[in-house]
């Protein structure tokens, strides 16, 4: 490696090593540096031949800071955590809420009754899985963590019966109706996981319908549908033609997966032959845009309903840490993003190669040229309707683990973002939409990272997995950190049920993802200890239900008093914010995503909750759970 190439790498925020957890460094080699510099559209040759070139042709020294002097610094905490108040609500996973109306799959009308049932229960926060677009020409890409694009919306959580336009369509009607569209309906509410592509095909063949109606109208509806287009500007355009050119060649061919297996005249958004296409096509473009309108519609009624119950928080979004190569975000902003790169994770005890997470990451100094353009967007949608926003892998602020493509995850480097105008972009943004902000900022974090997040007003992610102090014992309430927001845990780890049983051990096992055998009988091991000291902490805050002991042996079941006790647990602490999972108020077993594996080795993102949700507030589960987080609230 020569001197002007490791110049050229430092400049754009390569690192030259990384330390894995076991305390191994691993110095990026010259091939790493070489294709991520290529990644970050530096022309390979040059990269090779002329890297002294390369920098001389780059901006000399730190660039000045992106923010003004006088602009914020923290971000927005809500008048009742600024009084002292610590709040707490439910998390769900939209797509598995059941309901006796819904067509298989949660929708923004079960997010309504949500909304209800929480306040109603004293709660002022719901939590979502990510909303974030999706490809609704191919239904089966389902995680809500690889998405299309991030700004807009899952077409899919539209509740086809709400449209306006469903109650004076009468061939509609008389659809939804009729017995064998009845029965299709029933078929998907009793699935016990979610059927994306039966739930699509019906609700898609019913939009049609509504669609054709709206377009044969005139007046206010179809002036709101206007404005808000308009308002929306290029990014909703963009999106829609993205959507209908997808549709389109997918149609002639199934293995059409994204913009990159598209004719190539159609890579550029701002190529001819698109615009070509987009007049040629103009009744599937607006279908697009019609399609997020009432989507966003649908979810700004619900953010409404917030504001007439006195929540003071309400929906608390998700916002994934990237998007689908293939996807509308990527195709919009592609000279953003390093196409030839994924973001991923160094080796780990489970993942011993690494990981590589198929996700483009921005391109730092690409990104700055834009003056944060695409990541501003990005936060301003998700913020949209919101009250709270959970950043996924937060980390990435300050830096992200890159893979070249086509190589080992062990092979990757972190390369490092601008931090301190990133982090002071979502203060800005967060006072302005008045929406609180919370990291999650699980695994290996970049020294004093958690401190600035601390300074900036951002919520740090505690899940009682992790909550433990260096003997492996569980923190007690009392030394929980204020300014964080607690849970039993995530959809990423075991529930509380599976945690008990080991059903999470059992799953990886049967799916071979234990690196050794020695790891596995490890990990059981600590989990034996673990319930024990789980209990342990329950007595020590003098909350083991009567007839409890210390010793897991006596307990084989988790009992509802005892997952009522560990949210009793939490809500002790001082964190500012809580969230319950109802997997863990029914004692579901099963994880709602287990890392490291795809959807047909096991049903991510597809598990739907055992009960509708207008049974929830008369179970005794949900009621102990209630009145145990209050009594600690």
């Amino acid at each position: 490696m020569t001197d002007a190439l490791k110049a050229l790498a430092d400049h754009c925020g390569i690192a030259d090593a990384y330390h894995d957890i076991w305390g191994v460094n691993h110095p990026t080699a010259t091939y790493t540096r070489q294709a991520l510099l290529a990644a970050m559209h530096f022309p390979p040759a040059r990269v090779a031949d002329d890297p002294a070139g390369l920098l001389a042709e780059l901006p000399a020294g730190e660039p000045a800071p992106f923010l003004p002097p006088d602009a914020p610094r923290r971000c927005h905490a809500p008048a009742a955590i600024q009084a002292g108040k610590r709040l707490w609500g439910l998390t769900v996973q939209l797509y598995g809420v059941r309901s006796q109306r819904n067509w298989g799959i949660g929708d923004f009308t079960d997010l309504r009754h949500l909304v209800e049932l929480t306040a109603a229960a004293g709660g002022d926060v719901v939590g979502l899985n990510p909303l974030h677009a999706l490809f609704p020409d191919n239904p089966a890409h389902i995680s809500p963590y690889s998405p299309s694009h991030r700004g807009f919306l899952n077409v899919l959580y539209i509740d086809v019966t709400a449209v306006p336009e469903f109650f004076t369509c009468d061939a509609a009607k008389r659809r939804v109706a009729s017995a064998d569209f009845s029965a299709r309906l029933q078929a998907l509410r009793d699935k016990p996981v979610v059927d994306y592509v039966g739930v699509a095909h019906c609700k898609f063949e019913i939009l049609r319908e509504l669609f054709e109606s709206f377009l044969a109208a005139s007046g206010a509806r179809q002036d709101e549908f206007a404005a808000w287009r308009a308002a929306q500007g290029k990014a909703l355009e963009s999106h829609a033609r993205f959507e209908a050119l997808q549709a389109h060649f997918r149609a002639q061919d199934k293995n059409v997966w994204g913009w990159p297996a598209w004719p190539a005249q159609y890579h550029d958004p701002d190529a001819p032959a698109v615009a070509a296409f987009a007049k040629k096509h103009t009744k599937a473009v607006t279908w697009h845009a019609w399609l997020q309108w009432l989507a966003d519609t649908q979810l700004a009624a619900v953010a409404a309903r917030v504001r007439e119950l006195g929540m003071a928080i309400g929906l608390y979004r998700d916002l994934a840490v990237g998007a689908s190569p293939g996807g509308s975000e990527v195709w919009s902003w592609q000279s953003i993003f390093a196409l030839d790169a994924n973001t991923g994770a160094p080796p780990d005890d489970l993942n011993l190669l690494g990981q590589d997470w198929g996700l483009p990451p921005f391109v730092p100094h690409r990104l700055r040229e834009t003056d944060y353009a695409p990541f501003i967007a990005i936060l301003r949608a998700n913020m949209r309707h919101a009250g709270a926003l959970r950043i996924d892998h937060v980390m990435g602020l300050a830096r992200l683990f890159w893979v070249p493509r086509d190589v080992p995850a062990t092979d990757g480097a972190y390369v490092a973002y601008p931090f301190e105008d990133m982090l002071g972009i979502v203060a800005q943004e967060s006072m302005n939409a008045n929406c609180l902000v919370i990291g999650e900022d699980l695994g290996t974090v970049p020294v004093g990272f958690r401190e600035r997040l601390f300074d900036a007003g951002v919520l740090s992610y505690h899940p009682l997995m992790f909550e433990r102090y260096p003997d492996g014992q569980f923190r007690l309430p009392a030394d929980m950190p204020p300014q964080a927001l607690v849970a039993a845990g995530t959809h990423d780890l075991p529930t509380l049920a599976g945690f008990w049983h080991g059903i999470d051990f059992d799953v990886r096992t049967q799916l071979k993802l234990f690196p050794s055998e020695e790891m596995r009988q490890r990990l059981i091991t600590e989990r034996d200890w673990d319930r024990g000291r789980l209990l342990w902490a329950l007595e020590r805050e003098t909350l083991l239900p009567e007839g409890v002991s210390k010793e897991p042996a006596t307990l084989p079941e988790l009992t509802p008093a005892v997952t009522a006790a560990i949210h009793a647990y939490l809500a002790r602490s001082p964190a500012q914010l809580m969230v319950v999972q109802p997997e863990d108020i029914f004692g579901i077993g099963e994880q709602i995503n287990v890392p490291g594996t795809l959807e047909h080795q096991h049903p991510n993102w597809q598990r739907k909750l055992p009960l509708p949700i207008e049974d929830w507030a008369t179970t005794d589960g949900f009621q102990h759970v209630v009145a145990a987080v209050r009594s600690g609230r």
